[in-house]
């Protein structure tokens, strides 16, 4: 995203207005925000509010925090159920995310997937620059999940998760991986355990593939966070618009250059 600025200086409109737009006061805080020093467009501290700035390639902050200038934009949190799977149209006539657009102007579509059988956060917009940038691998947006696994999970399985191994399309680590708690399908002795796993790999359903290798195969499987995104309380099926501050969060995210450590990155990968 960072190719799309411009230097628009005697184009556009005023920075307050466009702020003001946006959202984030009224025109004159927001005025003041730009003679304290706290605005920066592209990248440079502005303090003055008579600079003119075009809301469809300028990149604006405040106090360090994206703000999304286009308010044609729209971005919307999901809490996908299982047995959705990630497309706008399935043509195995399998339930889809239409269902959960349908009642919005815009056209949205997913960013990244999450395969039928994994529920939890998954972002929609019409937003393609962003679903772009952070959908890629090799950006490497770090996720968590919480998974119910077979069998008890020790402490010498949750250090091999942390410290890495081998898959058959090469290594992979978990950035962190806790045991959340243990259960049982009756009243007899825990056989079942649930672990809280983050990583920034866009590989492949990984979290299964690896819970797996470590001997305790997934049962059940939900994406809590996605980069500063926490689903919440957020029931199944349903949704919301992000908030400003979620939203200035995920594109002060995706703005910030940054490499993936994933070793072998995929252009398809779901969840």
């Amino acid at each position: 995203m960072n190719d799309l600025v411009s230097d628009s200086r005697g184009e556009g409109e005023r920075l307050q207005k466009v702020l003001a737009a946006a959202g984030v006061a009224s025109r004159r805080v927001c005025e003041q925000y730009i003679a304290e020093g706290r605005v920066a467009v592209n990248g440079e501290i502005v303090t003055e509010p008579g600079r003119r700035v075009d809301a469809s390639v300028d990149q604006v902050a405040v106090d360090g925090v994206a703000i999304q200038l286009d308010v044609s934009k729209r971005y919307v949190m999901l809490n996908k159920p299982v047995g959705v799977v990630s497309s706008m149209a399935d043509d195995r006539g399998k339930r889809d995310l239409r269902e959960f657009t349908a009642d919005y102007e815009e056209r949205l579509f997913n960013v990244g997937r999450l395969d039928a059988d994994t529920s939890g956060l998954l972002i929609l917009t019409n937003d393609g620059d962003l679903a772009q940038v952070l959908a890629h691998p090799s950006f490497g947006v770090e996720k968590t999940y919480i998974a119910t696994v077979q069998g008890v999970v020790y402490p010498a399985a949750l250090k091999k998760l942390r410290e890495g191994f081998d898959l058959e399309d090469g290594p992979i680590r978990a950035d962190k991986a806790r045991l959340v708690g243990e259960a049982s399908q009756g009243r007899g002795t825990p056989d079942r355990s649930i672990v809280e796993i983050t990583l920034h790999s866009g590989r492949n359903r990984i979290v299964r593939r690896m819970l797996d290798a470590v001997g305790h195969p997934v049962i059940e499987l939900v994406r809590r966070q996605f980069g500063p995104l926490h689903l919440g309380t957020l029931a199944s099926g349903r949704t919301r618009d992000l908030g400003k501050l979620e939203l200035g969060q995920l594109l002060t995210l995706a703005r910030t250059p940054r490499e993936s450590t994933d070793i072998h990155p995929s252009a398809d990968t779901q969840d």
